[in-house]
């Protein structure tokens, strides 16, 4: 076992104790970063560190150790209120924060003999960075908390990374970061892959990832994972915002992230009297081809809009990006014409927490104004068709995923071979051309060519839950279209 994985136990068996307080997976894993950032904060504050705190004296980590009991829980909540209206990191980590614990014993329990008896600084970054990846995966799994959503499996995330090749002075974005996957993975990328310099590790350090989330909970476990990863500083990389809203001004070199699932945009509206409510919101943006409320067309739009010319994203959308009529064909129209749409990777299902999600990464690269399209050929990778996961027994392995990076060929991928021809039919990487896509109906790049032994070998379906959340996303996606059809003929 390693020490990562032993440290992560440690943490997670105490869990079971404060469960027994209706303490949620998520809750647990709140209080321990509230309470692991102040601790490794008053180490840095020592030597041989040495380092100025920024958290007020009175609300510091030896202020914890010095009460209990009631005095304790007082004083806890008072510090997560206080410390949520600092600026900076400090502010991103203690945003909306509440005590979750209820009976202060317990709380002082986790305080001193669980995160008091570690030095957290003095433990390797990878160790205490990997213990908190395994207690996000756990969190993740427990799909009653629906904190999956959150969490893109890392399998995934490292082969997008490995074919993206992220070098040291990129300025790397995820706008959609969850809990960070896919800024670690490219930050694990650059230091395996390149001897840095002391200036060039300072840049990847402070200088190079930066990422939003619209959930300050999902804010603050991305904040902790790339501060206990090394990734930190004063100022937060994280910022609590909706990426949607507008454009940041900002233009990076590389965009990678897998936006939230669900269609709608939306935004909560609070009446007077205290009642909330949902409605539909459309995006208008003078930066963006169309007007729309589908988040993943908004989403791919803003992806395009932040990047540099020649700066490359991988995205994950489902399959309704690639299909729907109105909106969806402009985007298409558009991305093709402005940008390298070179690559999509169809994935399986069952590798998401939310089940039956049918969707793909699209890779791109953006290019200068032309009268041309600058999307010649696309190379389609199936990934899905005859393929199996679940996950629990079946899970995506990083196995599973070599193939395609062979195919995708990262060192020089203008140089690629198919893998499909008519004398090879379950070939399961096959290029189209500009000219064929548009041939096709609306632009449609939902394109599938090997045949699906499911629907021959009937004892052999996938799970009833998989296959009733299939049917419920084409239901969606359908009464979504009709939705949008319906809108532009009241508008006329």
């Amino acid at each position: 076992m390693t020490e990562a994985k032993q440290l992560s136990d440690k943490l997670w068996n105490y869990c079971n104790i404060l469960r027994d307080d209706g303490l949620s997976y998520g809750d647990y894993v709140e209080q321990l970063t509230y309470l692991l950032f102040l601790k490794m904060d008053d180490e840095r504050s020592k030597p041989p560190y040495n380092k100025k705190s920024s958290i007020p004296k009175k609300y510091n980590w030896q202020s914890l150790l010095d009460k209990d009991g009631a005095e304790l829980e007082a004083h806890y909540i008072e510090l997560l209120q206080e410390l949520s209206k600092e600026d900076g990191i400090i502010g991103v980590i203690f945003k909306k924060a509440q005590n979750r614990i209820q009976d202060p014993a317990k709380l002082r329990k986790l305080i001193v003999e669980l995160i008091n008896k570690e030095n957290w600084l003095s433990l390797e970054t990878d160790v205490k960075g990997d213990a908190y990846e395994h207690l996000l995966e756990k969190n993740a799994s427990d799909v009653k908390g629906g904190a999956g959503q959150y969490f893109t499996p890392r399998p995934l995330i490292n082969a997008m990374v490995r074919v993206m090749k992220p070098e040291p002075g990129m300025k790397i974005h995820d706008p959609s970061c969850g809990t960070g996957g896919f800024l670690l993975s490219a930050n694990n990328y650059i230091l395996k892959n390149y001897d840095l310099d002391r200036d060039e590790k300072e840049q990847l350090k402070h200088r190079t990832f930066t990422g939003n989330d619209i959930v300050p909970m999902v804010a603050r476990l991305c904040v902790m994972n790339l501060y206990l990863h090394g990734i930190n500083g004063e100022i937060s990389p994280i910022e609590v915002s909706d990426s949607l809203k507008k454009n940041p001004g900002a233009i990076f070199d590389m965009v990678l992230t897998n936006p939230p699932f669900g269609k709608k945009s939306s935004e909560t509206i609070v009446t007077e009297e205290g009642e909330t409510s949902r409605q539909s919101l459309t995006i208008v943006r003078d930066d963006f081809w169309t007007e729309t409320s589908n988040k993943q067309l908004n989403f791919l739009q803003h992806v395009r809009s932040i990047l540099k010319i020649n700066g490359r994203a991988a995205i994950v959308l489902p399959d309704n990006v690639l299909f729907e009529g109105g909106a969806g064909e402009t985007v298409r129209k558009k991305l093709m014409e402005t940008c390298d749409l070179h690559t999509i990777l169809r994935l399986p299902t069952g590798i998401f927490y939310a089940q039956g999600v049918k969707a793909n990464v699209l890779f791109f690269e953006k290019k200068a104004a032309s009268d041309k399209p600058q999307t010649s050929t696309i190379w389609f990778y199936d990934l899905r068709t005859n393929k199996h996961f679940t996950l629990k027994e079946g899970t995506l392995k990083e196995d599973d995923l070599e193939e395609f990076i062979k195919c995708y060929n990262p060192e020089n991928r203008h140089k690629r071979k198919e893998t499909w021809s008519e004398k090879t039919p379950d070939g399961r990487w096959r290029c189209y051309s500009y000219e064929d896509i548009c041939k096709r109906d609306k632009l449609n790049l939902d394109i599938f060519w090997l045949k699906d032994e499911s629907l021959d070998d009937l004892d052999n379906l996938p799970d009833p839950d998989v296959l009733a959340g299939e049917i419920v996303e084409d239901l969606q996606a359908a009464l979504e279209q009709l939705s949008e059809i319906t809108t532009d003929l009241k508008r006329k």
